[in-house]
């Protein structure tokens, strides 16, 4: 699913990944831990393809992501991985059908699927009575529900998150943790996390230690 070879990562004079690499294979469920700085959210963007290494190779879903143009790398990040954040990042002034409906219209869905699939996804994440709620209507769980929805709505077959829970108070954190694995499940999905929380972690099939722009253990 994923194969990141001796990626290398600078910013100005600073290296922030020092030659990575990184296997995760087709449904794996795989945590990347560290303390903050060590590049950890750098390599989830890399791998995400909002971000393009210095040098090194890397292939998602069997495609070299460093070929495609920007126009093809657009459209394959928005069909093919789903992405959730710390802050879920919701669009204020929209629902949250319309926040998860966002990705299938950028992908050219016709309106009708696009809202009858965000719907469902909803339904499924239990928030049916929450429709037409803005995103400060919602709860901090209600929000991080919504936006795995969004991550969900075009069939990615990857599910990168970057301290998922990190936001979260102890009983969502573990509805959470649970969803995650549930959705893997469900949906047969990879699933790549960036997190410090130790119980995440130890949930998941393997974890990635990094320290200095490095993977040290795995």
């Amino acid at each position: 699913m994923i194969k990141a070879q001796n990626i290398r990562k600078s910013f100005g004079e600073l290296e922030v990944l020092k030659g990575v690499d990184l296997y995760v294979e087709k449904g794996e469920v795989v945590s990347i831990v560290g303390p903050s700085g060590v590049g950890k959210t750098t390599l989830l963007q890399i791998i995400g393809t909002l971000d393009k290494p210095n040098s090194g190779e890397i292939s998602v879903d069997g495609i070299d992501v460093r070929k495609l143009s920007a126009d093809k790398l657009s459209v394959f990040r928005n069909k093919h991985i789903g992405f959730i954040f710390q802050f879920h990042q919701l669009l204020p002034e929209f629902t949250a059908l319309e926040n998860v409906m966002i990705p299938a219209l950028i992908a050219k869905t016709d309106a009708k699927k696009a809202t009858q699939k965000a719907k469902e996804l909803l339904d499924y994440m239990q928030l049916s009575d929450r429709l037409t709620h803005k995103p400060s209507e919602l709860s901090g769980g209600e929000k991080q529900r919504v936006a795995v929805a969004r991550a969900l709505i075009n069939n990615p077959s990857l599910i990168l998150a970057d301290e998922p829970s990190g936001s979260l108070d102890s009983q969502n954190k573990e509805d959470l943790h649970k969803l995650l694995f549930e959705l893997r499940n469900e949906f047969g999905l990879t699933e790549v996390i960036v997190t410090h929380d130790v119980e995440l972690a130890n949930l998941c099939d393997r974890t990635i230690e990094m320290m200095d722009g490095k993977i040290i253990g795995n």
